[in-house]
């Protein structure tokens, strides 16, 4: 369900377990190009600032756990990027790496303030 005047990025709310839940886009967070809703678009449901979020993102191929040691800082070819400003660095894993999101900047707490139910 659409939500009025709520910001472009903010997809609508669901019903989750009961919690009516706000959902994100990242694509539209990040200023991507837009892409349609299919049936590998998935919701990434977090608590995040003591708010439960769903982020819709393209697809999820995999959940992987990954340690504080197994994180590393952007290279500067990243770094130097606009969308860097939304990301944490890099997680190494055993055949591949992964560009990993930083929760606490994808949304400014007045952000969130603004989209809590």
């Amino acid at each position: 369900t659409r939500i009025p005047n709520a910001p472009e990025f903010v997809e609508g709310v669901i019903n989750l377990r009961g919690q009516i839940t706000t959902i994100i886009n990242l694509r539209k967070r990040f200023g991507m190009e837009p892409k349609e809703i299919d049936t590998n678009t998935r919701i990434i449901v977090v608590e995040y600032n003591n708010a439960v979020i769903g982020m819709m993102v393209d697809t999820v191929n995999e959940v992987k756990y990954l340690s504080a040691n197994d994180i590393e800082t952007l290279p500067n070819i990243i770094t130097s990027r606009s969308e860097a400003k939304f990301l944490k660095g890099v997680g190494k894993l055993e055949d591949s790496l992964l560009i990993l999101i930083d929760l606490n900047k994808v949304l400014s707490e007045d952000e969130i303030e603004g989209i809590r139910l």
